[in-house]
């Protein structure tokens, strides 16, 4: 089947604890921590309304609720802000409410990355939508969600985003995929393994971390029988999808991926980012240089 509606939602999955972070993130969510003065799910925000999308599901829980107050009108703070003329950081503050319509749901059922997704259910309805983990993020011009919306455009198939992971060693890290290519860079899935052994991967494409589904993918995670641990997870939901219609990878172009889930991962992200930023760049570089490590 070729599904031709125009994509219009976008889904963030942002229920999970965050234990690898632990005790940081305890009190406070993993998308919440700051890549520098952004939280990564801001950046995830930010790619999906770059991509031409504004309404925004967040599948959140009890203890996300910073997400929602980050993504508000602050009226005491912009009051402040007016008032000590801090023009720029009023202008920032009332941007990032105005970005995206926010539409929150509180995650239910089992555990497992497949259960958010059919949150979304009932916001989705019937027609194909994005869906992009709030903990990480792709780097890449055109974005990584909108590079997938035009392949979508173009073959009317379920889309996953991939990228090809530089170290052999981090293979085992990701989903890998197995593919055979359409078109550029342009692939159809024939299998993913999960964190295979790098010597038995069967490429280096790491399909992972956005997805354009069909509202197909809701029936079949409801009739999921619970995989590992007992919970609901995607891959298995997009197998059982790749028996009614070819599921294609986008390979993004021009991408820098960051797992910002990783504790070594996200600090690698911050000095980055810390080393480009306009405000910091310049002495933080000096500082780096003078550590005697």
């Amino acid at each position: 089947m070729k599904h031709n509606t125009k994509i219009r939602k976008a889904v963030i999955p942002a229920a999970g604890f965050g234990t690898r972070f632990l005790p940081q993130t305890k009190a406070m969510p993993k998308e919440m921590l700051p890549i520098v003065d952004k939280p990564v799910i801001q950046y995830v925000v930010e790619e999906i309304v770059a991509s031409g999308i504004t309404d925004i599901v967040m599948i959140t829980g009890w203890h996300k609720r910073s997400i929602e107050d980050h993504f508000d009108y602050p009226f005491e703070l912009e009051k402040r802000l007016e008032e000590a003329g801090k023009e720029k950081q009023l202008a920032e503050v009332r941007r990032i409410a105005e970005m995206a319509n926010f539409i929150y749901v509180r995650q239910k059922g089992p555990y497992g990355n497949a259960t958010p997704v059919l949150c979304a259910k009932n916001v989705i309805g019937n027609e194909p939508f994005a869906v992009l983990w709030g903990d990480e993020f792709i780097h890449s011009k055109p974005p990584r969600l909108k590079q997938m919306i035009d392949v979508y455009a173009e073959y009317g198939k379920p889309v996953i985003s991939g990228v090809r992971i530089k170290e052999k060693s981090d293979l085992s890290r990701y989903g890998i995929a197995k593919v055979k290519n359409v078109k550029d860079n342009v692939y159809e899935l024939i299998d993913i393994f999960e964190k295979p052994d790098p010597d038995r991967a069967p490429s280096n494409l790491a399909a992972h971390g956005a997805y354009i589904l069909p509202p197909e993918i809701f029936p079949i995670i409801e009739n999921l029988k619970p995989g590992k641990g007992g919970e609901l997870w995607l891959p298995e939901a997009i197998e059982q999808l790749k028996k009614i219609e070819k599921v294609l990878v986008c390979e993004i172009k021009d991408a820098t991926y960051y797992d910002t889930g990783d504790k070594y991962e996200y600090l690698k992200t911050v000095i980055e980012f810390a080393l480009q930023h306009p405000d910091v760049n310049g002495n933080f570089r000096k500082y780096l240089k003078s550590l005697k490590l």
